[in-house]
C-alpha cells in the first residue's frame, strides 16, 4: 500500500469515529500520524486534525446507532434496563468501527483488573495490615484457587499480633480478580460502612488487607481473630460491562471449610449498579442482624 493509500484510509477510519466534529487541534505526536510512518514529522496533508473522543466514556445504554429504526424510542427504553450492546448496528457482518473499538478496550479493561496489583500507596494510605496468602505470583493465584485460601504461619501471626482479638466486627479487603474495583470503590465504601455501624453502637479496628485473595481466605482470619462476624470486602472477576464490581461476603463466626451457604453477599458494588456510599450502609445493616440473630447465608434468611 503506498503513502497515499495510507493516509486516505487513516483518514476515513478517523471521520467515521468522530463523524462530523469540528477539527481541533492536537498534539503533533497524535496517533493519527505516527500510524503514517516514522519518517514523517509533520501532519499528513489531507487527515484532518481532530480529538479522537474517549470511548469508554460513552454510555452504552444510551448508545444508539441502527438507522431508520421502526421504534427507536421502545428501542432506547429497553436498552436503559441493561448495559448489554444492544442497538450497535453493523458494517456487512461486523461491528461498525466504534463498537469494535469499545469491545476491545473493555476487554483490555477487564484483563488490566486482573493482571495488576492494589496500588501501594493506597494501601499505606488507609493504614491497612498488609498480609499475602500462599500464592507467590498471579500466574499461581489464577491457577491454584486453593492457595489463595491459606495463610502462612507468618502471616497469621502478624494478623494476631496487630488485630485486637474478639471484635464484634472484622474488616477485610481483598484484592481478589479485580483491582481496579478496590480502587475504585474502597475509599466511599468504608466510612459508609463505619458510619452504618455507628449508627447501631457498632465500629471495626484495624482493617486487613489480602494479597492474592480468594473469599474463604475470610475464613482462617475468622479463626484467628475471634470476631463474631467477618467482612470481606472483594475485587469480583471482571466483565465486558465494567471491570471495577467489588462484593462484600459476610459471615458469622466463619470457620475454615464451612459451606458456602453460610456467607451472605452483596454483590455488583460499583458506579453502574449499587455505589458504594449506599452498599456501606446496607453492610452495615446486613451485621447488625447477623449480631442480632447470631446467624449469616441462609440461616439468616430463615430468621
Amino acid at each position: 500500500m503506498d503513502e497515499l493509500n495510507l493516509k486516505e484510509m487513516i483518514k476515513s477510519i478517523l471521520n467515521e469515529m468522530v463523524g462530523e466534529a469540528p477539527p481541533a487541534v492536537i498534539n503533533s505526536n497524535s496517533t493519527a500520524e505516527r500510524s503514517v510512518g516514522t519518517m514523517q514529522t509533520t501532519k499528513p496533508q489531507g487527515v484532518e486534525e481532530r480529538f479522537i473522543p474517549d470511548i469508554t466514556a460513552v454510555d452504552i445504554r444510551k448508545q444508539f446507532l441502527v438507522p431508520n429504526a421502526a421504534d427507536k424510542e421502545g428501542y432506547l427504553k429497553m436498552k436503559s434496563y441493561t448495559p448489554a450492546r444492544l442497538g450497535l448496528w453493523r458494517a456487512g457482518p461486523r461491528y461498525m468501527t466504534e463498537p469494535s473499538l469499545r469491545f476491545r478496550a473493555d476487554h483490555a479493561a477487564a484483563q488490566d483488573a486482573v493482571f495488576s496489583y492494589v496500588d501501594e500507596d493506597l494501601v499505606k494510605e488507609l493504614g491497612f495490615v498488609e498480609v499475602v496468602t500462599e500464592c507467590k505470583d498471579k500466574d499461581e493465584y489464577l491457577t491454584r484457587p486453593d492457595l489463595g485460601r491459606k495463610f502462612s504461619n507468618e502471616a497469621i501471626n502478624t494478623i494476631k499480633k496487630v488485630v485486637k482479638p474478639n471484635q464484634k466486627v472484622q474488616v477485610i479487603v481483598g484484592d481478589g480478580l479485580s483491582s481496579a474495583a478496590i480502587e475504585a470503590n474502597i475509599k466511599d465504601v468504608l466510612p459508609s460502612l463505619r458510619q452504618g455501624l455507628k449508627m447501631f453502637g457498632l465500629d471495626f479496628g484495624e482493617v486487613v488487607f489480602i494479597k492474592h485473595c480468594r473469599v474463604p481466605a475470610m475464613d482462617p482470619i475468622g479463626e484467628a481473630t475471634g470476631a463474631e462476624v467477618v467482612c470481606l470486602l472483594i475485587g469480583e472477576r471482571p466483565g465486558l460491562v465494567t471491570a471495577e464490581s467489588m462484593s462484600a461476603y459476610i459471615a458469622y463466626k466463619p470457620t475454615i471449610g464451612m459451606p458456602e451457604a453460610r456467607r451472605t453477599v452483596v454483590s455488583n458494588i460499583h458506579r453502574q449498579g449499587t455505589p458504594a456510599v449506599e452498599a456501606g450502609a446496607y453492610i452495615a445493616e446486613i451485621i447488625k442482624r447477623m449480631l442480632d440473630n447470631k446467624a449469616s447465608g441462609l440461616d439468616l434468611k430463615e430468621k
